[in-house]
Parts: structure tokens; C-alpha cells; sequence
């Protein structure tokens, strides 16, 4: 019993070390780039198929990294959801798309590399893909989000809401790589914390939802 705890703390710590070094190497170079020898050279570990072996294809070792993050910022979207009852500012429901994912960056601490690695698999539609399916199976929060938030525009079109959607997702990922590309790189950032852009964020995509529809509608 005690070696088999001994291979599977083992087994863990070599999956960890793969997925952090997976996730690095994919946040700074993009996914297609990284062979699986690079990855595993990253981890310390000698045999080049320790990629294959330990997550199948490179799409599951993309699934692996994006689950390894969505279950924390599902739970802190549900402790949030939970806490605003039936809030009708949509202020508040906006936020509850943004301040998990910004104050799970903020944990990580720096550098960290998951909003790089997010925007990285967003600019391919096959990995997007693969993305939003495993986020949306590790959550339970996100259907009630998405309904808090429309509910709070009855009037909106079905297109435009799907097109403000997708801006919406857009500008949390492209603004969380770009402020920790920053940090990473000891770069000036607009705002002095996580907490701050995540005010930012709100800010504009609260402006976002409630702009006017225009073009022919």
C-alpha cells in the first residue's frame, strides 16, 4: 500500500510538472508551436513520451490545463452568484463574469501564464472549441450567468446578444493576456492591481451590453 501511495503522489507530480510546463510553453509560444520533447524537457523528465502517456493527444493536455482552472473560477462565480440574489444591476451580474477570473490570476501570482494560454487557444477555432466545451463541463455557474445577465436585457435581439457575448469573452481574455504579459515582463500596466482592471472591465462591458443597436434592426 505504501509504495503504490508513494507511485501515485508520483504519477501526481509528474502530471503537475507537465501541465505547468505545457501551459507555459503554450501561453508564450502558442499551441501548435510546442512539440511534445520541448514540454516534457521543461518538466525534467527525460523520456519524450511522457506527454503522450500521461494526457493522450495535445488536445487532451489542452483540456487538462483548462480544467485545471475553470473548476477555481466556477467556484468563485458560484460564491459570487450566490451573494447577489436576485439583483436586477446588471452592473452586478457583469462582475460575476469578471472578478473570478481576475482574482484567480491574482492568486496565481506572477508571472502566471493562463490568460496568455486562453488567448493563445481563442485565435484557433478548433481549440476555442475544446475550450468552451471543457469550461462549460466543469461549470455550474456559467448557464445562470449568461441568463442573469440576458434577463437584464429582454429587448435585445438574439443575434445581437450572441454578438455582444462573444465581445464580452473576447475583452476579459484579451485584457487579462495582455496585463499578465505585462507582468510578466516588468512592463507598465494601465491599472495598479487585478482588482482595478477588473473595474475596468466591468466599466466597458457594461457600456457593451448597453449600447445601442443599430444596423437596420
Amino acid at each position: 500500500m505504501a509504495g503504490r501511495t508513494r507511485r501515485d503522489e508520483q504519477v501526481s507530480a509528474t502530471r503537475e510538472a507537465l501541465l505547468t510546463a505545457a501551459e507555459r510553453l503554450f501561453a508564450e509560444d502558442g499551441v501548435h508551436a510546442v512539440a511534445n520533447r520541448q514540454i516534457s524537457l521543461a518538466a525534467g523528465q527525460g523520456n519524450n513520451t511522457a506527454v503522450s502517456y500521461h494526457f493522450g493527444s495535445k488536445i487532451d493536455l489542452v483540456r487538462a490545463i483548462v480544467r485545471r482552472h475553470a473548476e477555481q473560477v466556477d467556484l468563485g462565480r458560484t460564491r459570487m452568484m450566490a451573494a447577489l440574489g436576485e439583483s436586477a444591476d446588471l452592473r452586478d451580474w457583469v462582475a460575476c463574469a469578471v472578478r473570478p477570473v481576475t482574482e484567480h490570476l491574482a492568486a496565481l501570482g506572477t508571472p502566471s501564464w493562463y490568460a496568455r494560454f486562453m488567448a493563445q487557444v481563442a485565435t484557433d477555432p478548433a481549440l476555442r472549441a475544446v475550450s468552451t466545451e471543457e469550461s462549460a463541463a466543469g461549470s455550474s455557474s456559467m448557464a445562470g450567468l449568461q441568463e442573469g445577465i440576458l434577463r437584464r436585457l429582454p429587448d435585445l435581439p438574439d443575434d445581437v446578444r450572441a454578438e455582444r457575448g462573444a465581445m464580452t469573452r473576447h475583452l476579459i481574455t484579451q485584457m487579462t493576456a495582455e496585463r499578465e504579459r505585462a507582468l510578466a515582463d516588468n512592463l507598465p500596466t494601465p491599472r495598479a492591481s487585478w482588482g482595478e482592471t477588473a473595474d475596468g472591465l466591468i466599466d466597458a462591458i457594461v457600456a457593451l451590453w448597453q449600447a445601442p443597436v443599430t444596423g437596420g434592426r
